[in-house]
């Protein structure tokens, strides 16, 4: 059995090295010191392409400052937070046309079909997870992130919910 726990992609993910020696590499096994270091970013604004999609806008305003202020954003997570945002737009999009248009529609023969935006909410919000997840933006994911020293917060996810 021991082969199983070898094959990449089961099992727990590793810690990141820079949390085991932040965290003062509480299991004392050797660290991975040729571990690339991608640089750090300081400062981004919103893509041209992202700013007329309104919430990708707005959730990337939102997502940014709060990385960069813990400085764990990296060069090589941009395409990350880019798909975050946008799989946040399209999710409150098709929220919407759920909302408007209800569970169900009409098709052209007259027949009842779910309605699409439904599989584009489902779609959405699992790209959502898996891209928060990888950011540490969920609270599973960002117990294993470090900083912040454990203190409450304002919440500026908060204003978000009520656009």
């Amino acid at each position: 059995m021991s082969g199983i726990a070898s094959v990449p992609g089961r099992g727990r993910k590793p810690k990141p090295q820079e949390t085991k020696q932040a965290s003062g590499n509480k299991g004392k096994r050797l660290l991975n010191n040729n571990a690339p270091e991608f640089s750090e970013v300081t400062d981004i604004e919103v893509p041209e392409y992202i700013t007329p999609m309104e919430h990708a806008a707005m959730m990337w305003r939102s997502v940014i400052p709060e990385l960069l202020k813990n400085k764990v954003l990296r060069i090589t997570d941009m395409h990350n937070i880019e798909a975050f945002c946008i799989a946040y737009h399209n999710w409150r999009s098709a929220q919407k046309e759920v909302a408007l248009f209800g569970v169900t529609m009409t098709n052209d023969q007259g027949g009842v079909i779910k309605n699409p935006a439904l599989t584009v909410l489902n779609e959405a919000s699992k790209q959502m997870v898996t891209f928060g997840s990888l950011l540490g933006l969920d609270p599973s994911s960002r117990s294993r992130l470090t900083g912040g020293n454990g203190k409450p917060k304002d919440n500026p996810f908060a204003k978000v919910l009520n656009m």
